[in-house]
């Protein structure tokens, strides 16, 4: 049975969705099998991947909105084992025509219901929101990364995504767990790092992953070329770190 780990914060540029390509390519790369959700309209984890986004027939919109089959959303990557469904801009517009479909806060988990077994890992990339889609990604989840940004206003924001979480899992997915926080864009040579790293480790204690991802800049470089960095320079740091990341991962969830 594959396990559904959403990646969450509605605060934008902690991480997200670089965590979501690196991670999937690394579980991938340690013979999982695994598929993305881009569930941001953004489409980057798709361009991310190498999807050429204007070339997309099928997309998680078609998905939701018209009721395409799943599997025709489905789209291959570079790395074996690993397989995305890609965003579309229309994504935006979703959320509004959603609020007229019966259990709308369950399209997402409905979709994923029979290809769940297909795969070891579904990982989602949430747009940074907390609006319907997010909603549906934790509903669907059984378990909810949150990246978190090694910097002054990294815990702002944080309690309210963590209500989100426990009023989804009061009403709507009793199951949900939170997997880990996962700090990043770290530097190591900062005080401040070092004071945010003490101070998500005092708040959330064993909840943080022990895995940081450093600062790097072959991590920041590799989406413009439509490769996970372990592909694009599998000596870099962000690489090493993605990799420590999915052992941690796949040891927790043994």
């Amino acid at each position: 049975m594959g396990k559904i780990i959403a990646l969450a914060n509605q605060k934008g540029g902690v991480g997200k969705t670089t965590t979501t390509i690196n991670l999937a390519a690394s579980l991938a790369t340690l013979e999982k099998t695994v598929l993305v959700i881009d569930a941001d309209p953004q489409a980057n984890a798709s361009s991310g991947l190498g999807v050429n986004i204007n070339e997309v027939d099928s997309s998680l919109y078609e998905c939701i909105i018209d009721n395409a089959d799943i599997r025709t959303a489905m789209y291959t990557t570079d790395i074996e084992g690993l397989d995305i469904i890609p965003s579309h801009i229309d994504l935006v517009g979703a959320e509004i025509e959603m609020l007229n479909l019966e259990h709308r806060e369950q399209v997402i988990k409905r979709l994923l219901e029979p290809v769940r077994n297909d795969y070891d890992y579904i990982l989602i990339d949430c747009s940074p929101s907390l609006g319907l889609i997010t909603v549906n990604a934790l509903t669907a989840a059984d378990s909810v990364i949150i990246p978190v940004q090694c910097e002054y206003f990294a815990l702002e924001g944080i309690s309210k995504l963590l209500n989100t979480i426990k009023i989804i899992k009061t009403r709507l997915n009793p199951n949900l767990e939170i997997e880990g926080f996962l700090l990043t864009m770290y530097d190591s040579r900062l005080r401040l790092a070092n004071q945010i790293y003490d101070e998500v480790k005092r708040h959330f204690q064993e909840l943080v992953f022990k895995t940081v991802i450093q600062r790097n800049v072959k991590l920041s470089e590799s989406p413009s070329h439509g490769l996970p960095v372990i592909l694009y320079d599998a000596d870099s740091t962000g690489c090493k770190n993605h990799l420590a990341l999915a052992k941690e991962i796949i040891n927790k969830n043994h």
